[in-house]
């Protein structure tokens, strides 16, 4: 039961460290994408910004997968229900990242500049709405989502696309797109020159800046939000069901994790700290920095998220009592020991490479050198 229970605790943290590889890596190329017209007032300036990502935004897709196998294998009960549930969003989604690599590939297929003004168009709408949409996700799990399951576990959703765009969560979606705005803007301050650079400079003490304004409201309205907590359930050692457990709402529930461990308000500090020392990072010249404390800035976001919502995953809005957390809707304890395995294979050999490509792929790009490429993006 010991060993169970570890591996619970051991597969939430690599889940969140998954959450936070793909809002930083992920990220960054979806922020390159929203800023791209921005960054990018000439067809050579946008051509230079998409060859500083070019190199990595397929790789970082990784992540995406990642997080989303590692949901799959070791919380398959918030796989099934969240999949089949919020369908029309994850189309959206999916839709959305299925014109992402059209558009890295055809833009300068053809030198009219309608043609590429549609694509720079559709890489703007691919990094912009996936973006709001994580940041959505993650706002609507403190609101709960309106499923409940009938007594063979059956899982049924009552609410509509709309109601998931409710005012909570199109804050914390424009939080995870100001932090995308910020990774992209550092990444190219960090191989980019001249005009290119100075707006990239500028982006990143943007989304820096907002971002700092939408989680401190962020944090005053879920201390004043209604949470939830369990009464009674079974040892979470144990394998369970969400049917076998007792949950009630109570006001200022969510912060409950942090009255009880003070220790815990280091992680909403190391949000804070890499926000607004990443700014000032930026606004000294010094983009490597800025990225690193940028990526410090997301550990401490979606780390204060996690560490609020332990050990719920996926709370029930419709029925509190059926609601997916950390203990009940995760995979048997001879899959995660299997799945432990692997990742101690490879996650450090993605990690190790994701470096490397970063270290050979460095320096500036220039202009000249992209026009000059038949095969420059």
């Amino acid at each position: 039961m010991e060993a169970y229970l570890i591996l619970k605790v051991l597969w939430w943290l690599l889940l969140g460290v998954l959450l936070m590889g793909l809002a930083i890596m992920v990220g960054m190329d979806m922020g390159v994408g929203t800023l791209l017209r921005y960054v990018g007032r000439t067809d050579t300036e946008r051509r230079v910004a998409l060859n500083i990502i070019g190199p990595h935004w397929d790789g970082n897709q990784v992540w995406f997968i990642l997080g989303g196998g590692a949901i799959f294998a070791a919380f398959p009960l918030i796989y099934g229900t969240a999949f089949s549930g919020l369908y029309v969003v994850m189309l959206l989604l999916l839709w959305s990242m299925i014109v992402r690599p059209l558009g890295f590939e055809y833009r300068s297929k053809l030198p009219s500049a309608g043609w590429r003004n549609a694509w720079d168009w559709t890489l703007f709408i691919s990094g912009f709405l996936p973006m709001v949409i994580y940041g959505a996700a993650i706002g609507n799990m403190f609101r709960g989502v309106p499923f409940h399951f009938s007594w063979d576990m059956t899982s049924y959703y009552t609410g509509s696309f709309i109601s998931l765009f409710n005012p909570f969560a199109i804050l914390t979606g424009l939080l995870s797109l100001s932090l995308s705005i910020y990774m992209g803007g550092a990444m190219l301050m960090g191989r980019s020159e001249g005009a290119l650079y100075e707006r990239a400079r500028s982006a990143v003490a943007f989304g820096g800046g907002v971002a700092v304004v939408l989680f401190t409201i962020g944090g005053v309205w879920v201390a004043n939000m209604q949470g939830y907590q369990i009464v009674t359930a079974p040892d979470p050692g144990t394998a369970q069901t969400p049917l076998q457990q007792t949950v009630t709402l109570a006001d200022g529930a969510w912060l409950g994790n942090f009255r009880s461990h003070a220790i815990l308000w280091l992680v909403p500090a190391l949000g804070y700290a890499g926000m607004v020392l990443g700014v000032l990072a930026a606004r000294t010249h010094k983009p490597t920095l800025a990225w690193w404390l940028g990526a410090l800035a997301w550990i401490g976001v979606i780390g204060t998220a996690g560490t609020a919502l332990f050990p719920f995953m996926m709370p029930s809005s419709s029925n509190p009592s059926q609601s997916l957390t950390v203990w009940n809707s995760i995979s048997s304890e001879l899959t995660l020991s299997w799945m432990t395995g692997w990742a101690i294979v490879f996650v450090p050999l993605i990690l190790w490479y994701t470096s490397w490509a970063f270290y050979v792929m460095r320096g500036k790009v220039k202009g000249e050198a992209v026009e000059a490429d038949d095969h420059a993006y």
